[in-house]
């Protein structure tokens, strides 16, 4: 691999020692895909901000461990990068880790190596499931501090929660559909990327507890498990096709809308009334073009700059973040976009 970086920095950009670096730039044997990847990833991060390398300041190097759909995925990291030059006097190196399908032992893997290898801090969006829990105590008790994103994590020690607040989200969602559905009856689908998401999971408990006084004669039907991609979402709602009576709106928490969108149409089922999350390029289009009523969404910027002043401040660096953690919901038309 060609470079002009130092191979110290290579290594602290990739987490990985100055000997396997080394190895790698040399072209040695006996290195894994897995971490060649790894270094190739660092080489690409220093180059992309290498005008920051020079900023004085204390550096933070702070891994971001999402599992998420690419399309959400990026604007998480033009999020980033966006307020990156805020907090001065820290410099804060983030590290990304993105997968659009993280299984827990995958993740686990990941915060493993974060816990071996040290980090200042750790922004995640993962399943709240028990063994990831354990691992976010672990990190934790190492002194490595975490902050959760766009979907909690039941560790009563992670030093903060930034994002939507996804009960809020549930019941305007519920009366958003209770205005456009006024009166009816028959079935709203509820459509989930994965139910260990706790952000979604409190977007459909909310929802559930406040569509009975706007649409009382309506059936809910749920589906989970697509992880906002494409075929899987589909195959899903293949499933669900006996089920679809005097079918009239869809409520989606966790993405995948033109999938959603396309599944229905093959089994000629068309919406009266879709309500989706998430501003990103497809959503865009299908705001547009009418085929969602409504997005909820919020401002991201928001969220990475919350993040980034908790971790800055568990240091000393920046004051506490006075601002709420919660993000408040933002309802979206196509007429935003005229």
């Amino acid at each position: 691999m060609t470079h002009r970086f130092p191979i110290k920095e290579i290594a602290a950009q990739a987490g990985l020692s100055t000997a396997t670096v080394d190895r790698v730039i040399n072209a040695r044997p006996n290195v894994s895909a897995q971490t060649k990847a790894r270094i190739k990833a660092a080489l690409h991060e220093l180059a992309h901000r290498e005008g920051q390398l020079a900023a004085r300041g204390r550096r933070l190097f702070i891994d971001i461990v999402v599992e998420a759909p690419r399309r959400f995925s990026q604007k998480i990291r033009q999020a980033a990068e966006t307020v990156l030059p805020g907090f001065s006097p820290a410099v804060i190196r983030p590290r990304f880790t993105f997968q659009e399908v993280m299984t827990e032992t995958e993740t686990l893997a990941h915060l493993g190596r974060i816990a071996q290898r040290g980090s200042h801090g750790v922004c995640l969006k993962a399943r709240d499931v028990p063994v990831i829990r354990t691992a976010v105590g672990a990190l934790i008790a190492k002194g490595i501090p975490v902050v959760t994103m766009f979907t909690d994590i039941a560790a009563p020690d992670r030093l903060a929660y930034v994002g939507l607040d996804n009960a809020q989200a549930g019941r305007t969602a519920a009366y958003l559909m209770g205005v456009g559905l006024r009166g009816q009856s028959g079935t709203l689908l509820l459509t989930q990327s994965h139910d260990a998401f706790e952000g979604e999971e409190a977007r459909e408990r909310a929802f559930r507890a406040a569509i009975d006084t706007y649409l009382p004669q309506m059936t809910l039907l749920e589906m989970s498990g697509g992880a906002g991609l494409a075929i899987p979402t589909a195959t899903q709602i293949a499933t669900l096709a006996p089920q679809l009576h005097n079918f009239r709106g869809v409520y989606s928490m966790g993405g995948g809308n033109r999938a959603i969108l396309a599944a229905l149409q093959s089994l000629q089922c068309t919406p009266q009334l879709y309500i989706g999350h998430d501003l990103d390029a497809e959503n865009r289009a299908l705001l547009r073009s009418g085929h969602i009523n409504f997005l909820l969404d919020h401002d991201l910027t928001r969220d990475m700059t919350r993040a980034f002043g908790a971790l800055t401040a568990h240091y000393r660096l920046n004051p506490i973040p006075t601002e709420p953690a919660l993000a408040q919901v933002q309802i979206l038309t196509p007429a935003h976009l005229a």
